[in-house]
């Protein structure tokens, strides 16, 4: 069986289907919400960051999974495997032997996880789960705890961007949005709530940094009016207070020809990035955020990296405003 959508869900309740009493994964790139939410499974599980053997972490992805690993129970752990391994490999056991297991090219992140058609995960057959359970046990036996990690070998630079400041400012007006941006909940339009809000991504931003937000991908299997829709990617999104947020490329502009995002909101919840940032601003809930609110904050923009695949650093610290 070969399986193309819903693959968070059918990894999180295949379970439900086989007896079993720990779930193994191996995973090229890991994101911190898929790897929080193990915590929830009744049984044991295992899970190996691969590329760490060739590019190494960065730290705010680091202190996300230390922070996850030390919230949890000693029945799940991670790992990072000292050799570079890019398999994404997904294995229920029982008593110690496999008794079922999805291999294919989709990451344990959201990103991996929830964007339909783009990434695929097949089961294997039985004659292969002795060579699979080989594989990873030599996977394993060559990693090492996210506990044992010396800070000084964690890397901070970012994977091929650089760091893109977006800004929260219209350039325009010079002021904040009236009625988009953090303050796009202030117009009275019914699908949406004071607080909801979005963070700008303009054209200078993709072509500075292209690599940093990828062209949107059509879904083959949506179609409305005759037109092919276009995917809106879930992120995952760490702050640099430590908050993780699932977040989301969406809207459409078109470079040279190719559709790019043109916001990142907070998803499934409009009104958590607006409710987010209003906290930290000292802005009353439901009350719209002013250019005064930024630079009494100290900075009119958010610092963007990528820390991995799909998975974004996000620096609203109080610096001087650039």
């Amino acid at each position: 069986m070969l399986y193309t959508e819903n693959l968070e869900e059918l990894i999180f309740r295949r379970h439900e289907i086989y007896d079993t009493d720990e779930l193994v994964i191996l995973s090229g790139y890991l994101g911190p919400r898929p790897v929080a939410r193990l915590k929830k499974l009744p049984f044991r599980t295992t899970v190996i960051y691969g590329m760490y053997g060739s590019e190494g972490i960065r730290s705010r992805l680091h202190n996300s999974l230390i922070a996850i690993q030390g919230g949890a129970s000693k029945k799940s752990n991670i790992f990072y495997s000292k050799l570079p391994v890019h398999s994404k490999c997904y294995i229920w056991k029982k008593k110690n032997k496999i008794v079922y297991a999805l291999i294919g090219s989709a990451n344990f992140s959201i990103n991996g996880l929830t964007t339909p058609f783009r990434e695929v995960l097949a089961e294997t057959t039985l004659d292969t789960f002795e060579s699979l359970d080989n594989y990873i046990n030599h996977v394993l036996s060559n990693s090492v705890s996210c506990l044992e990690i010396d800070a000084q070998r964690l890397k901070e630079e970012v994977v091929h961007t650089g760091d893109c400041l977006l800004t929260l400012l219209d350039g325009r007006t010079g002021e904040v949005h009236n009625v988009g941006g953090l303050n796009w909940g202030q117009g009275i339009v019914s699908h949406t709530r004071p607080n909801d809000a979005y963070i700008p991504i303009r054209i200078q931003d993709i072509r500075n940094f292209p690599d940093l937000f990828p062209p949107k991908q059509t879904n083959p299997m949506d179609s409305r009016g005759g037109r092919r829709q276009r995917h809106n990617d879930f992120i995952e999104i760490i702050w640099d207070d430590g908050v993780v947020m699932r977040g989301l490329l969406e809207g459409t502009q078109t470079i040279n020809g190719i559709v790019y995002p043109k916001q990142i909101g907070s998803s499934p919840v409009k009104d958590e990035l607006g409710k987010y940032m209003r906290n930290r601003l000292g802005v009353p809930l439901g009350q719209p955020v002013r250019k005064h609110h930024l630079e009494a904050y100290g900075r009119t923009n958010i610092e963007v990296s990528l820390l991995s695949d799909g998975v974004y650093s996000f620096n609203f610290s109080k610096t001087k405003s650039k």
